[in-house]
Protein backbone atom coordinates (compact mmCIF):
# COMPACT_ATOMS: atom_id res chain seq x y z
CA UNK A 1 0.00 0.00 0.00
CA UNK A 2 1.28 3.58 -1.61
CA UNK A 3 -0.30 5.85 1.00
CA UNK A 4 0.36 5.82 4.63
CA UNK A 5 -2.84 6.53 7.24
CA UNK A 6 -2.27 7.78 10.79
CA UNK A 7 -3.17 5.53 13.61
CA UNK A 8 -3.53 7.33 16.73
CA UNK A 9 -3.24 5.36 20.02
CA UNK A 10 -4.20 6.90 23.02
CA UNK A 11 -2.92 4.19 25.81
CA UNK A 12 -1.27 3.68 29.21
CA UNK A 13 1.80 1.19 29.50
CA UNK A 14 -0.15 0.07 33.28
CA UNK A 15 -3.88 -0.35 31.78
CA UNK A 16 -4.86 -4.24 31.23
CA UNK A 17 -6.93 -3.65 28.17
CA UNK A 18 -3.98 -1.34 26.23
CA UNK A 19 -1.42 -4.51 26.75
CA UNK A 20 -4.10 -6.43 25.30
CA UNK A 21 -5.60 -3.89 22.57
CA UNK A 22 -2.06 -3.93 21.46
CA UNK A 23 -1.33 -7.47 21.25
CA UNK A 24 -5.05 -8.23 18.79
CA UNK A 25 -3.76 -5.20 16.64
CA UNK A 26 -0.36 -6.89 16.41
CA UNK A 27 -2.02 -9.68 15.18
CA UNK A 28 -3.14 -8.30 12.50
CA UNK A 29 -0.43 -5.93 11.32
CA UNK A 30 1.31 -9.30 11.24
CA UNK A 31 -1.42 -10.49 8.86
CA UNK A 32 -1.10 -7.77 6.86
CA UNK A 33 2.58 -6.74 6.74
CA UNK A 34 1.78 -4.30 4.22
CA UNK A 35 -0.85 -2.50 6.20
CA UNK A 36 -1.22 0.89 5.60
CA UNK A 37 -0.96 2.67 9.64
CA UNK A 38 1.50 4.72 10.63
CA UNK A 39 1.36 4.55 14.35
CA UNK A 40 1.74 7.07 16.99
CA UNK A 41 1.13 6.66 20.51
CA UNK A 42 -0.65 9.40 22.15
CA UNK A 43 -0.62 10.04 26.38
CA UNK A 44 -3.32 9.30 28.31
CA UNK A 45 -2.79 8.43 31.97
CA UNK A 46 -5.10 5.92 34.00
CA UNK A 47 -5.17 7.68 36.70
CA UNK A 48 -3.81 11.42 36.57
CA UNK A 49 -4.25 12.16 40.12
CA UNK A 50 -1.55 9.58 40.99
CA UNK A 51 1.08 10.51 43.44
CA UNK A 52 4.54 11.50 42.04
CA UNK A 53 5.85 8.30 44.00
CA UNK A 54 3.02 6.08 42.94
CA UNK A 55 1.03 4.11 45.11
CA UNK A 56 1.01 0.46 46.50
CA UNK A 57 -0.47 -1.99 44.41
CA UNK A 58 -2.69 -3.57 46.31
CA UNK A 59 -4.17 -0.79 48.16
CA UNK A 60 -4.37 1.35 44.93
CA UNK A 61 -6.32 -2.09 43.62
CA UNK A 62 -8.37 -2.29 46.76
CA UNK A 63 -9.20 1.75 46.33
CA UNK A 64 -10.62 1.18 43.10
CA UNK A 65 -12.11 -2.35 43.10
CA UNK A 66 -13.39 -2.29 46.49
CA UNK A 67 -11.82 -5.51 48.20
CA UNK A 68 -10.17 -8.72 46.89
CA UNK A 69 -12.85 -10.61 45.46
CA UNK A 70 -13.47 -7.27 43.67
CA UNK A 71 -9.86 -7.24 42.28
CA UNK A 72 -10.31 -10.85 41.15
CA UNK A 73 -13.47 -10.51 39.27
CA UNK A 74 -11.99 -7.03 37.73
CA UNK A 75 -9.09 -8.98 36.55
CA UNK A 76 -10.31 -12.37 35.60
CA UNK A 77 -11.32 -10.86 31.52
CA UNK A 78 -7.76 -9.60 31.88
CA UNK A 79 -6.13 -12.59 33.09
CA UNK A 80 -8.40 -14.77 29.98
CA UNK A 81 -7.64 -12.79 27.41
CA UNK A 82 -3.95 -12.92 28.20
CA UNK A 83 -3.97 -15.81 28.26
CA UNK A 84 -5.28 -16.47 24.71
CA UNK A 85 -2.95 -14.47 23.25
CA UNK A 86 -0.23 -15.60 25.05
CA UNK A 87 1.02 -12.74 26.86
CA UNK A 88 1.75 -14.33 30.13
CA UNK A 89 1.49 -11.45 32.63
CA UNK A 90 1.80 -11.68 36.35
CA UNK A 91 0.53 -8.92 38.26
CA UNK A 92 1.09 -10.49 41.82
CA UNK A 93 5.02 -9.45 40.70
CA UNK A 94 3.51 -5.66 40.49
CA UNK A 95 4.69 -3.84 44.22
CA UNK A 96 3.73 -0.28 43.42
CA UNK A 97 1.37 1.47 40.58
CA UNK A 98 3.19 3.96 39.14
CA UNK A 99 2.55 7.44 38.42
CA UNK A 100 3.32 7.30 34.48
CA UNK A 101 3.69 10.80 33.71
CA UNK A 102 7.61 10.14 33.08
CA UNK A 103 6.96 6.83 31.12
CA UNK A 104 4.75 9.07 28.76
CA UNK A 105 7.85 11.57 28.38
CA UNK A 106 10.08 8.57 27.53
CA UNK A 107 7.21 7.63 24.75
CA UNK A 108 7.65 11.45 23.59
CA UNK A 109 11.21 11.28 22.80
CA UNK A 110 10.49 8.34 21.07
CA UNK A 111 8.57 9.43 18.74
CA UNK A 112 10.93 11.81 17.85
CA UNK A 113 13.87 8.35 17.06
CA UNK A 114 10.82 6.63 15.99
CA UNK A 115 11.25 4.11 18.66
CA UNK A 116 7.70 4.27 19.86
CA UNK A 117 6.51 1.08 19.39
CA UNK A 118 9.04 -0.90 20.89
CA UNK A 119 9.43 1.57 23.79
CA UNK A 120 5.48 1.19 24.75
CA UNK A 121 6.37 -2.54 24.28
CA UNK A 122 8.84 -2.63 26.72
CA UNK A 123 7.31 -0.42 28.93
CA UNK A 124 4.21 -2.95 29.26
CA UNK A 125 6.52 -5.85 29.57
CA UNK A 126 8.35 -4.32 32.39
CA UNK A 127 5.10 -3.54 34.40
CA UNK A 128 2.99 -6.90 33.10
CA UNK A 129 5.27 -9.67 33.40
CA UNK A 130 8.39 -8.90 34.98
CA UNK A 131 6.35 -5.99 37.82
CA UNK A 132 9.20 -3.30 37.56
CA UNK A 133 8.88 0.00 38.55
CA UNK A 134 8.20 1.76 35.24
CA UNK A 135 8.48 5.49 36.72
CA UNK A 136 11.82 4.27 38.23
CA UNK A 137 14.45 6.29 35.59
CA UNK A 138 17.11 3.59 35.93
CA UNK A 139 14.07 1.48 34.37
CA UNK A 140 13.08 3.96 31.84
CA UNK A 141 16.71 4.38 30.75
CA UNK A 142 17.25 0.88 30.28
CA UNK A 143 14.34 0.30 28.48
CA UNK A 144 15.32 3.83 26.14
CA UNK A 145 18.51 2.31 25.61
CA UNK A 146 17.01 -1.17 24.65
CA UNK A 147 15.55 0.80 21.64
CA UNK A 148 18.55 2.16 20.58
CA UNK A 149 17.90 5.41 22.35
CA UNK A 150 20.71 7.17 24.11
CA UNK A 151 20.74 6.57 28.19
CA UNK A 152 22.85 9.46 29.02
CA UNK A 153 20.52 11.67 27.09
CA UNK A 154 17.30 10.28 28.89
CA UNK A 155 18.69 10.67 32.19
CA UNK A 156 19.66 14.11 32.16
CA UNK A 157 16.03 14.55 30.17
CA UNK A 158 14.35 12.27 33.03
CA UNK A 159 15.86 14.67 36.12
CA UNK A 160 14.82 18.13 34.37
CA UNK A 161 11.36 19.17 33.53
CA UNK A 162 11.40 18.70 30.09
CA UNK A 163 8.62 18.37 27.89
CA UNK A 164 6.75 17.64 30.95
CA UNK A 165 3.76 20.41 30.32
CA UNK A 166 4.03 19.19 26.35
CA UNK A 167 2.80 15.97 27.71
CA UNK A 168 0.28 17.25 30.21
CA UNK A 169 -1.27 19.08 27.75
CA UNK A 170 -1.48 16.32 25.20
CA UNK A 171 -3.00 14.41 27.41
CA UNK A 172 -5.62 17.55 28.26
CA UNK A 173 -6.49 18.38 24.87
CA UNK A 174 -7.54 14.78 24.25
CA UNK A 175 -10.01 15.09 27.11
CA UNK A 176 -11.22 17.78 26.11
CA UNK A 177 -11.73 16.01 22.50
CA UNK A 178 -13.74 13.61 24.61
CA UNK A 179 -11.46 10.49 24.98
CA UNK A 180 -12.15 9.70 27.97
CA UNK A 181 -11.23 5.90 28.39
CA UNK A 182 -8.02 3.77 27.15
CA UNK A 183 -7.16 2.16 24.73
CA UNK A 184 -8.53 4.33 22.05
CA UNK A 185 -7.51 4.41 18.43
CA UNK A 186 -8.11 7.11 15.92
CA UNK A 187 -7.84 6.23 12.50
CA UNK A 188 -7.21 9.23 9.91
CA UNK A 189 -8.20 12.05 12.40
CA UNK A 190 -11.51 10.94 11.64
CA UNK A 191 -12.47 7.51 12.76
CA UNK A 192 -12.74 6.81 16.69
CA UNK A 193 -12.23 3.44 17.77
CA UNK A 194 -12.04 2.52 21.39
CA UNK A 195 -11.63 -0.54 23.72
CA UNK A 196 -9.15 -3.72 23.12
CA UNK A 197 -10.79 -4.60 19.98
CA UNK A 198 -10.08 -7.92 18.16
CA UNK A 199 -7.64 -9.02 15.92
CA UNK A 200 -10.49 -9.43 13.14
CA UNK A 201 -12.12 -5.73 13.42
CA UNK A 202 -8.54 -4.40 12.59
CA UNK A 203 -8.35 -6.39 9.53
CA UNK A 204 -11.58 -5.74 8.05
CA UNK A 205 -10.44 -2.09 8.85
CA UNK A 206 -7.08 -2.94 6.41
CA UNK A 207 -8.76 -4.42 3.90
CA UNK A 208 -11.16 -2.05 3.65
CA UNK A 209 -8.44 0.51 3.50
CA UNK A 210 -7.16 -1.19 0.99
CA UNK A 211 -9.99 -1.78 -1.06
CA UNK A 212 -10.75 2.10 -1.16
CA UNK A 213 -6.73 2.86 -2.00
CA UNK A 214 -7.21 0.52 -5.48
CA UNK A 215 -10.22 1.76 -6.54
Amino acid sequence: MSQQIRLDIFADPVCPWCLIGKAELDRALESRPDHPFAITWQPFRLDPQMPRAGMDYVAYMKMKFTDEKGIIAAMKPVMEASERLGLWINPSLIERMPNTLDAHRLLHWAGLEGAQTPVMAALMRAHWREGRNISNPDVLVEIGEGAGMDGAVIRRLLASDADRDTVQAREMHARQRGVNSVPTFVVADAHVVTGAQPAALWLQVIDELAGKQHQ
